[in-house]
């Protein structure tokens, strides 16, 4: 192996955890992310800790935990001048740092320490800003679709023309044309499959007509969220069973798509840079889920597994000397991303960050690891929605700061989470544990929703950044 590993990070965008073939998902089909999770580890219970596209991107970052980065809901889109970030440690190290697809970075042309990056962002903003994607799209006279809500058809654009084509190509250029001699590090991150659920055809039908495709789950605390609401972009809406059904083949179309164009990554590195695979490690996350009508929700920034949990997949270059083809139960979040790769390469991890590598846990070192995960959505799509959650993968409590209503599930009995046991007697020692988690961390971190072992209330405006927000901002005036 050379001196370093060559590292690539993989994400999705809205990718559900329970949407992948090894992850026992009974039709979807994902060979190529198999293929990674047999040659390396799978996280069973891998979480975004603030559940939206900007937070959790930062917590990918930066290694930090959402108080720390700042980010506590989708606001924010200011310049922010971190201590430290993962292209940036590894550019110091010599390494050649490329990003590729949707970032989510303010401003989107800002590198943090990135030596390129090539964009596929869904909105263009007021200073001028077009997306690569974009532009290349409308150098070849068509225009990219934005997202739609719930519904979904096949793209109108050929399989060459989707975004999730352009994403792996222009992986593939920089893996054919990058410095040979130095180490790299290619962040590829895919804009699907996220709304709009424009599948290319072959891949729509493939779903579309499945009759095992699986129908949306209901909880029996879901009973206010059943009604029909007319707006497409509606976080909660009862649709029918065909409108639910064509959603879920378009998003499974979008991943099933995404995997192959993974495949011809991967291929690439396996027949034509054989050294190069053989020394590369790899991890494949995504930023969140996405409910896709269970319990008549849509999108994400909730702290129901469908929402918050996400796939975690570390495939090992072929020197590290670790059993393969294992499922870990430790629970894993996005800020174990940048101390994983940092650890990988034989580098320190700087003390900013709040992450663990998950090197560790493969290597059998697990007596230190964390015994659970905290997340939060200080706003959401109505007030009272927000909500804080802690989880160790087997049980998960959720607080709603504005109501001070309490959910609590059992996930080892029931994984889709379709009964509240919170006014269960049999449970309120476990629930009393867990409020007193979620308290100690926010009183830890100066949130005053957390005193002496209680959870008070929020009271007045959202807490949708943290103070640290206004800090790294300063840094970067």
């Amino acid at each position: 192996m050379t001196q370093r590993p060559n590292l690539i990070l993989i994400t999705t965008d809205q990718h559900r955890g329970d949407c992948l073939g090894c992850d026992g998902h009974p039709v979807l089909e994902t060979p190529y992310l198999d293929e990674l999770a047999e040659d390396g580890i799978r996280f069973a219970h891998a979480y975004s800790s603030v559940p939206s596209c900007e937070a959790a991107r930062a917590a990918i970052l930066t290694g930090m935990d959402p108080w720390n980065h700042g980010r506590l809901t989708q606001e924010g889109e200011d310049a922010l001048e971190f201590p430290a970030t993962l292209p940036g440690e590894l550019a110091r190290a010599g390494y050649l740092t490329r990003a590729v697809g949707r970032m989510m970075f303010f401003p989107p042309r800002r590198l943090y320490g990135f030596h390129h990056a090539l964009l596929d962002e869904d909105r263009d903003r007021r200073d001028g800003f077009a997306s690569d994607y974009k532009r290349w799209l409308g150098r070849r006279g068509e225009a990219g679709s934005e997202g739609a809500g719930w519904i979904a058809r096949p793209s109108r654009l050929p399989e060459s023309l989707h975004p999730t084509w352009w994403a792996a190509e222009e992986a593939l250029w920089f893996l054919r044309q990058r410095d040979p001699v130095k180490p790299f590090f290619l962040w590829l991150s895919f804009s699907r499959p996220r709304t709009p659920y424009d599948a290319p055809s072959p891949y729509f039908e493939l779903y579309s007509a499945n009759p095992d495709l699986p129908r949306p789950v209901v909880g029996d605390w879901a009973k206010e969220f059943d009604r029909r609401i007319a707006h497409i972009g509606a976080a909660f809406s009862h649709r029918s069973e065909e409108e639910v059904r064509r959603a879920r083949a378009g998003y499974y179309g979008n991943i099933t798509f995404i995997d192959h164009q993974i495949g011809r990554v991967l291929d690439e590195l396996r027949r034509n840079q054989v050294d190069t695979w053989n020394d590369t490690l790899v991890v494949f996350t995504s930023d969140h889920g996405d409910m896709l009508g269970d319990h008549h929700h849509w999108r994400h920034t909730y702290a129901y597994e469908g929402s918050a949990r996400v796939p975690f997949l570390v495939r090992f270059p072929a020197a590290f000397e670790m059993a393969r083809d294992r499922v870990l139960e430790q629970p894993v979040e996005l800020r174990d991303v940048m101390p994983t790769f940092l650890d990988a390469a034989g580098l320190p991890i700087p003390e900013c960050v709040d992450g663990d590598s998950v090197l560790h846990l493969a290597c059998g070192e697990t007596d230190d690891w964390r015994e659970f995960v905290q997340g939060e959505h200080s706003e959401s799509h109505r007030k009272d929605m927000a909500m804080q959650y802690v989880t160790d993968g087997r049980e998960k409590f959720v607080w709603f700061h504005y109501t001070d209503r309490e959910m609590f599930f059992d996930l080892n009995r029931d994984p889709l989470e379709c009964h509240d046991l919170s006014t269960d007697p049999a449970v309120q020692g476990r629930m009393a544990l867990w409020r007193e988690r979620l308290a100690d961390i926010n009183e830890e971190r100066g949130d005053p929703r957390g005193r002496n072992g209680h959870l008070f209330p929020q009271e007045g405006d959202a807490i949708a950044l943290s103070p640290n927000y206004d800090k790294w901002k300063a840094r970067a005036e």
